[in-house]
């Protein structure tokens, strides 16, 4: 009996233990619902700005710092410059840093975000006279119905373009290398037939040279004979049996 009562005490302890790491759970998944919900209501209320120039020397750090004067800022992305660009510019001795080519601002607001955007757009740039982009004007614009979202949707599909493209490069580079090693070696193998067929013919000149001699020093010819079998139709006609004279004449009527 006592351990039956045991056994019935563990059991229900267990099953308590279960429902309440059930009620936990629950209330864990609500929690990240409420925030998700929370989330999606925030990004609802947020608008993009897109910079279709960035001045030279600008990083993310300093545009949050002139554009935070305007709104608070969420999130900015700063595309980098194209590689090639960035060699050529290097070799023509521009500036040397870390250049963007364009850029998306995330105000909290959409309304503090179209505001900014009217207000700067077309502008100078200022702040202190020393900057090197003091003299830049703002190419700024508001993007309406426009979401983070669609920004990061964007960015996943031109990586998956340029890494399909240099897919298809090396594929390309791959087939040349291996058609231009293939004529490599047809060449190689052209040239030693060639190199092999000059050293043969070199040969049989040289030795058609050193056989040549006067006739005269050659010995006599010899002639040799084999004994052959007469025709078979000799033979025949040597074996037939002859008339005599003597039949021929008395039926001719003749003398012998």
């Amino acid at each position: 009996m006592v351990e039956e009562e045991q056994e019935i005490r563990t059991s229900h302890s267990e099953g308590g233990e279960s429902e309440g790491n059930d009620e936990k759970r629950k209330i864990q998944k609500n929690k990240l619902k409420k925030r998700l919900l929370n989330e999606a209501s925030k990004a609802d209320k947020r608008g993009v700005c897109y910079l279709s120039r960035i001045p030279p020397h600008m990083d993310h750090v300093k545009l949050r710092h002139i554009l935070s004067q305007y709104g608070e800022i969420q999130r900015i992305y700063l595309a980098p410059e194209d590689p090639a660009a960035q060699v050529h510019r290097k070799r023509a001795g521009g500036f040397r840093g870390q250049v963007f080519s364009e850029g998306w601002v995330e105000f909290t607001k959409k309304t503090v975000a179209k505001r900014a955007a009217n207000m700067l757009n077309g502008e100078q740039i200022g702040g202190r006279k020393r900057s090197s982009f003091y003299y830049d004007l703002w190419n700024i614009k508001y993007l309406s119905k426009f979401k983070w979202d669609d920004l990061t949707e964007e960015i996943a599909y031109k990586n998956a373009i340029r890494e399909q493209k240099l897919a298809l490069e090396l594929s390309a580079a791959k087939r040349e290398r291996d058609f231009y090693l293939s004529k490599v070696d047809k060449a190689q193998a052209l040239s030693s037939i060639e190199e092999r067929l000059k050293k043969k013919r070199k040969v049989q000149q040289d030795s058609g040279t050193n056989s040549e001699a006067p006739a005269n020093d050659q010995g006599p010819k010899v002639i040799r004979q084999f004994p052959q079998k007469p025709p078979l139709a000799d033979k025949a006609a040597d074996s037939k049996p002859g008339l005599s004279k003597d039949i021929l004449a008395g039926v001719f009527g003749g003398s012998s």
